[in-house]
């Protein structure tokens, strides 16, 4: 129970400090460029819970790493937090990403 709530917690976390960062982002390009707020925030909201669904777990860099790791005998890395992580790439996906694409399509609507 204890590691469920860790992984909450992470996940709460990553949600607030990427709602945080995208506010900002979107605040200075509107205030360079002008345009609709509400709808800069939902795009840019699902564009980042995309890119963090699609790198969060580090997939792209291992896919990267499988010629080097079959060459030299290794076997491929295994799905697991680490340093300190609570969250795999999937919790990173349902908990942060998911989330934040939710909340960009309900913006634009």
């Amino acid at each position: 129970m204890a590691t469920v709530i860790r992984g909450l917690r992470e996940a709460l976390v990553l949600f607030l400090i990427a709602v945080v960062t995208i506010g900002i982002a979107v605040g200075i390009w509107v205030g360079v460029s002008g345009g609709d707020f509400v709808h800069r925030l939902g795009v840019a909201f699902m564009l980042v819970g995309a890119v963090i669904g699609m790198t969060g777990d580090l997939t792209l860099s291992r896919i990267g790493m499988l010629p080097a790791r079959s060459a030299f005998g290794l076997a491929p890395e295994r799905e697991d937090g680490g340093g300190g992580r609570v969250l795999t790439g999937v919790g990173i996906f349902l908990f942060v990403s998911v989330p934040l694409i939710i909340v960009g399509v309900l913006l634009i609507t």
